[in-house]
């Protein structure tokens, strides 16, 4: 099914950007044009409603669990704070190298797109988002409202106090747990179903796209994914040169031995099915079961390093595509939002979407720049998936080393398919593709 819709993604994309082209070429009445273009405009703006109608009960539902489940792990003691505090720090790198190579690139300066009207018509806001309105706007007078406003920082700040209560209690509360989970289960379904609309969007979105704005758009598009990918480069870069000062030069045989599950998460554009072979992989190099098996799940949770800068990168793209400025202090608060927020979509189908189309709406960007992101997801989301595997794998490697249950040699692969035969950890049961 991944692989069918990745085709239907690649035909959706070729024959937007064809109809476009066609239409570009045959009609010359702006007018004309730009009615046709409003026409295909409906299947977007059905796409966005659908988006935006999951956004508030998924939040909601997978925080909740995610935070319960976090706080249980953390409460093990010295090495679950030690791994949640590289990936708060892994975070915080990974979202700020997005931040600043976006603004270094600008790769959605030269697409000179106007705000739509739909969008503008929703009552966006023109005056900066100042500390004060921030804070005092993040706490809900009611989840209700919040919800029904789909105020995503409100209904984040309700989640973390829920969550956090739950691991409070005694027993944990399992019912209201059971419930939680059901719902992100549920929800999950839901978000599958709104993807598979996803290529009708993205056809109607690049054909209107290109018919307005002509084949100089294609070049944004060009600059977006190399600009991604070159960020990709230099933070596995970082991450390789702090494994190196954690093992010397034994990080080369740790590339080698993650070279097939990165290749197999990017072939799949999921992380998550190239975990047994990490799994495998940190024990053939050294590191223990025990503490592999620990840090990988959490990791398959809160560190999706590729994931957390995309959103970053590709919010900022937006902005700068619509032209719509934002300050310093504004891209603080985005970042430290998504630092929260991204932690809450771990696991869903198509995560960094369902994120970038929250910010956008909490930030006041347009919306339907969802859709100029969404026509190139699924190329961008294979570079995503294979970072979160070199990610995990150096954070894992990293904290093995530091707690010293990293062997100095290599175990043979028999000894490690042995273990791996007996009963242990399994795979993150998130039950969809984690980006």
């Amino acid at each position: 099914m991944p692989r069918r819709f990745a085709l239907f993604v690649v035909a959706a994309m070729i024959g937007g950007i064809l109809a476009g082209l066609v239409l570009n070429r045959t009609i010359t009445d702006p007018a004309q044009l730009r009615q046709v273009a409003d026409g295909l405009s409906i299947v977007t703006d059905i796409f966005l409603r659908l988006i935006r109608m999951i956004i508030a009960p998924l939040v909601f539902s997978t925080l909740v669990v995610g935070i319960a489940h976090m706080e249980d792990s953390a409460a093990i003691g010295r090495v679950g704070l030690k791994t949640l505090g590289w990936f708060v720090c892994a975070s915080l790198v990974s979202l700020t190298i997005g931040l600043v190579m976006v603004h270094l690139l600008q790769p959605g300066t030269g697409l000179h797109l106007t705000t739509p009207a739909a969008t503008a018509a929703a009552g966006i806001s023109a005056q900066p988002l100042t500390l004060k309105d921030f804070v005092t706007h993040v706490f809900p007078t009611s989840i209700v409202k919040a919800m029904a406003d789909n105020e995503i920082l409100q209904i984040v700040v309700f989640s973390v106090f829920v969550g956090t209560a739950i691991s409070a209690v005694e027993g944990r509360a399992p019912a209201v747990m059971a419930l939680a989970e059901q719902a992100a289960q549920i929800m999950l379904k839901v978000t599958g179903y709104v993807m598979l609309f996803a290529p009708l969007a993205i056809f109607a979105a690049l054909a209107s796209t290109v018919a307005t704005q002509g084949v100089g758009v294609l070049v944004g598009y060009a600059r977006f994914v190399g600009g991604f990918y070159l960020s990709l480069a230099l933070l596995w870069s970082l991450l390789i040169a702090v494994c190196y000062l954690a093992v010397g030069r034994r990080v080369w045989r740790l590339v080698g031995l993650m070279r097939d599950p990165a290749l197999l998460a990017f072939s799949t554009a999921s992380s998550e099915a190239a975990y047994p072979r990490i799994l495998e992989g940190l024990q053939v190099f050294g590191v223990s079961r025990r503490l592999a098996s620990f840090v990988l799940p959490l990791g398959y949770s809160f560190n999706l390093d590729g994931s957390m800068m995309y959103c970053t990168f590709a919010t900022l793209f937006i902005a700068q595509a619509y032209h719509v400025p934002m300050n310093l202090g504004q891209q603080v608060i985005m970042l430290l939002v998504l630092m929260v927020t991204s932690k809450g979509m771990a696991g869903v189908p198509r995560a960094s979407l369902v994120v970038i189309a929250a910010t956008l709406s909490t930030f006041h960007l347009p919306e339907a720049g969802l859709l100029l992101v969404l026509a190139v997801d699924h190329l961008l989301d294979m570079g995503r998936s294979a970072t979160n595997v070199v990610g995990n794998s150096v954070a894992a490697t990293v904290i093995a080393a530091w707690e010293h249950e990293l062997a100095e040699g290599e175990l043979p692969e028999a000894a490690v398919a042995s273990a791996a035969s007996r009963p242990g950890p399994s795979a993150p049961s998130t039950g969809r593709p984690a980006e």
